[in-house]
């Protein structure tokens, strides 16, 4: 059938957009509305916008249903996340391959992409709407769930409500098997479980039930009020710190908990819960989330932990500052209070109380991947303690390019020395000019040796990286501060020292001479292998979650060998750093 719309012009109406603008018309006088009210609805139902979107609609259900159309695959997103990687790790990428790189990154192109996968997920189906707040209050909605029981557990806690002592679902694991069949949420009252009513029973016993039963299991639930339809978030971290769900006194259900290491990427997809997040590990074949502690709850713990007295009976963590707990089969009426561990306690001099106070409590990192950028290349910076062979390793890796790799040349405020070139070994300038670009924050790192200042500029690193070349740097632990921003995006590598006594071994076989003395060539003595591990142990305490990358210098030729694949890492493959450096 064709009309005439609003504006004018003729268009084919869908017949039941057409039915509905008829039934409006001709029941209008009869309807409790305004006249604005209907002609609002009357002008949307005529609405170009509209009928091109039911038409879209009614054209994917009747190919879907004709089986004549079908998608080849539903994940487009991910396979084009897979090219780009692969892309990314071209060494000599041809004009094709860079354009191809760069259009897949195109937002009209990855939304394509998107809308294709939607489809065929057939991501478009209308939801059931919310219980109308009209409804009979004396009437009680009940909805009925069957699932089959298999190994993989049902992915949903239990507790007992506090206010009215039902059995409630406390949380619903995302990619689980509740989470999966879109019918059992947050707040659900279970009624029955397989036909047994569970009133007056205890969580522990609805589990009962549960383990006891075999095929299908089947729950009578009463729909929680304000149901939320919240999706996945797709924020990514980097662990600071290891877990394990098993020996947490503290986690609500120890057989949801997810166990994962420092350094492993997670997928934090639920952050409802201010002390218990879900997550799943990045790449993880499991689609069901498992429960980690929040960011808040595990920086509690660690300042607990810092500042907990070390006595004969240490003082519980619940009387410091209560945890919120909830067993599988427990309200959280009150805080599980256990024997707190003794804590392992490092000390450090007065002197150094400074930085002590200013460190950060590492726990989650938000990261995303970068990709290499032709032609730009992150800076590479060298940490670790005095005497440990920073310089080694940076001298040979330019050493084996050096027209590619290059470091800056410092500043200072000496007099030029007979023969000196102001530039090639030194940038020469007043004491006065490095106090002001010092006090402006130019400089990465600076100091003072017999009266004169010498310091390293951040435009001297930024002018390596803009000519396209790589910036090596050797810098105290304390530039990292400055160095490790968005604009520069370091990839910072910890040289780390082998066990004291292997130290000694190393260093002693290959008759290695002491960086602490300038003025004689000697080797090291006890006292610098053991302020090399002092030093090392308190860089790591402050800045491990900094470091992308850790070389243990026991043997030279293997610690260069495992430099030169991490920077050929940084230079080829897509790598996590900090979001708001992508962003």
């Amino acid at each position: 059938m064709s009309e005439v719309m609003a504006n004018g012009t003729d268009t084919k109406w869908d017949p039941v957009l057409s039915r509905l603008l008829t039934s409006l018309r001709n029941s209008s006088a009869n309807l409790p509305s305004t006249e604005e009210d209907i002609g609002f609805l009357s002008d949307l139902l005529q609405s170009k916008e509209l009928h091109a979107l039911v038409n879209v609609h009614n054209k994917i259900i009747s190919n879907g249903a004709s089986g004549k159309f079908f998608p080849m695959l539903s994940t487009s997103m991910h396979i084009m996340v897979d090219v780009l990687e692969e892309l990314a790790s071209v060494p000599y990428a041809s004009d094709e391959c860079k354009e191809l790189f760069y259009l897949l990154q195109k937002p009209n192109i990855q939304g394509v992409l998107c809308a294709h996968d939607a489809v065929a997920q057939k991501d478009y189906y209308p939801h059931l709407p919310e219980i109308p707040p009209e409804a009979d209050e004396e009437e009680e909605t009940v909805k009925i769930v069957q699932l089959v029981k298999s190994n993989e557990p049902l992915g949903a806690t239990i507790k007992t409500d506090e206010a009215t002592g039902k059995i409630i679902i406390a949380r619903v694991m995302h990619g689980g098997a509740a989470d999966r069949s879109g019918l059992i949420h947050v707040g659900d009252e279970v009624v029955e479980v397989n036909n047994i009513n569970v009133e007056g029973k205890t969580p522990n016993d609805v589990l009962s039930i549960l383990q006891n039963s075999e095929g299908t299991i089947t729950f009578k639930l009463v729909p929680a009020d304000g149901k939320l339809n919240l999706r996945e978030s797709k924020v990514r971290v980097r662990a600071h710190f290891n877990y394990n769900a098993v020996t947490d006194p503290y986690i609500p259900c120890k057989e949801a908990g997810l166990d994962f290491e420092k350094g492993d990427i997670l997928h934090i997809v639920s952050q409802d819960d201010a002390y218990w997040w879900q997550a799943r590990k990045e790449g993880d074949r499991n689609m069901r989330a498992g429960l980690i502690p929040s960011r808040a709850l595990q920086e509690r713990r660690i300042i607990h932990e810092r500042t907990q007295v070390d006595n004969d009976e240490p003082e519980p963590l619940c009387s410091v500052s209560p945890l919120p707990v909830l067993s599988c089969n427990q309200s959280p009426k009150s805080p599980h209070c256990a024997s707190a561990p003794r804590t392992k306690k490092i000390m450090y001099d007065t002197a150094e109380n400074d930085d002590f106070d200013r460190e950060q409590i590492p726990t989650y990192e938000e990261v995303a991947k970068l990709y290499p950028r032709p032609g730009i290349y992150r800076p590479i910076v060298l940490i670790g303690a005095p005497g440990i062979g920073r310089n080694e390793l940076k001298r040979r890796l330019i050493d084996t390019n050096p027209i590619k790799y290059k470091t800056p040349i410092p500043f200072t405020s000496r007099p030029v020395r007979p023969g000196e070139v102001d530039g090639k070994e030194y940038f020469f300038t007043t004491r006065e000019k490095m106090e002001e670009d010092i006090e402006a924050n130019k400089f990465i790192e600076f100091g003072e040796y017999k009266g004169n200042l010498y310091g390293t500029s951040t435009e001297s690193v930024r002018a390596i990286i803009n000519s396209g070349h790589v910036c090596i740097l050797n810098p105290h632990y304390q530039a990292l501060k400055i160095l490790r921003n968005p604009e520069l995006k370091p990839y910072i590598i910890y040289v780390k020292p082998p066990p004291l006594q292997e130290l000694k071994d190393t260093r002693n076989a290959v008759h290695a001479r002491s960086t602490f003395d300038v003025n004689n060539s000697r080797g090291f003595t006890d006292e610098e292998f053991n302020d090399i591990i002092k030093s090392s142990e308190r860089i790591e305490f402050l800045y491990d979650h900094l470091f992308d990358a850790t070389i243990v210098n026991a043997d030279l030729a293997i610690a260069f060998s495992q430099l030169l694949q991490n920077v050929s890492r940084v230079e080829t493959e897509p790598l996590w750093v900090p979001a708001s450096w992508v962003q």
